[in-house]
């Protein structure tokens, strides 16, 4: 059976699937005639709490910049079950060319970065995780164990699958993670309960706003951070490529890079934060890494401008909790 078939056997696979617990999730769907404590109390599940924008930044820094790589590799087509050579190759390509490439740009710029890996990448691709750690100045934070789809699966299986992600980071990082980016920024009904569980002091799932806040659960503090992310600050929608479907780049690096840089001036202007969502797979090709370094030379000629990795920003963030 060629790639095409086996590519289209999982893509119906998971349609199947996202049917299957769509409709056992919501045997009563008919929203329009849910009386509004119901409507109330799905939208409230998880809501934007205190903003935590702190007056300055450490150094009096006017903006904070977390740039961030999701390290997922061969974990996409693994998920898929798309067992093609090809496609692992293009896994392959993130830690044998475009991690290095990543590392040397940001110690070029002593710059720190996080790096949101699942657990299977790590234990595949070890000596990139040792890379990583031998900076010193990098994080590592979960990112699943095999870039499930969260709001596909049981409390109990994401519970599962969230502690051995952390479990496994923490044996081969030597410390334990303090945050999460889910898989595909994909947020169950369950994900902030075994957050909490877990006792990570953030998340960087959600999009709520582009500043820090703290996130509600049910309208009820839970001292857990969010750094939001968005579509527009990731590099899948403008370079991602699929063979079997209109995935396709048509921008070119460089009016990503005036996309990015008006974000970046807008966050500078307001004295608040510029998070950004990257994958080695993407990001790391030549033209692409090249874009990436002219907006890290932009954003540094100004010198108020604090590169930080996530769990420093959450870290400082969460000081304005208790107005500290």
């Amino acid at each position: 059976m060629d790639r095409y078939f086996r590519s289209m056997l999982g893509l119906t696979a998971i349609l199947l699937l996202l049917t299957t617990c769509t409709t056992e999730q919501t045997e009563d769907y008919k929203p329009w005639e849910w009386e509004m404590s119901k409507i109330e109390s799905h939208v409230d599940r998880v809501r934007a709490g205190k903003d935590l924008t702190p007056p300055q930044w450490p150094g009096e820094a006017r903006v904070a910049v977390g740039l961030s790589f999701d390290f997922d590799s061969e974990t996409n087509a693994l998920r898929d079950n798309n067992l093609s050579p090809g496609e692992f190759s293009r896994g392959e390509y993130a830690a044998r060319a475009a991690i290095p490439r990543i590392l040397d740009l940001l110690e070029k710029h002593k710059i720190p970065a996080s790096f949101f890996v699942p657990a299977i990448t790590a234990k595949l691709h070890q000596p990139q995780i040792q890379a990583i750690l031998d900076k010193g100045i990098h994080e590592i934070g979960m990112h699943g164990w095999i870039h499930e789809r969260n709001s596909l699966l049981s409390e109990e299986t994401e519970r599962d699958l969230m502690q051995r992600s952390y479990d496994t980071l923490k044996a081969l990082t030597g410390r334990a993670p303090a945050g999460i980016r889910t898989p595909s920024w994909d947020f169950s009904v369950s994900t902030l309960k075994l957050i909490q569980e877990l006792g990570l002091l953030y998340d960087s799932s959600l999009m709520a706003d582009d500043r820090p806040y703290e996130i509600l659960e049910h309208g009820r503090p839970t001292g857990v951070i969010e750094l939001p992310v968005e579509w527009i600050l990731d590099d899948y929608p403008y370079f991602g490529f699929s063979r079997f479907s209109a995935v396709r780049p048509h921008i070119k690096p460089m009016d990503v890079f005036d996309i990015w840089a008006a974000e970046f001036d807008r966050a500078y202007q307001e004295g608040s934060m510029f998070i950004l969502t990257m994958h080695p797979k993407y990001i790391g090709h030549r033209s692409r890494i090249a874009m990436l370094e002219e907006l890290i030379k932009y954003m540094s000629s100004k010198e108020d401008v604090w590169f930080a990795t996530h769990e420093d920003i959450a870290r400082f963030a969460q000081k304005q909790l208790n107005g500290s």
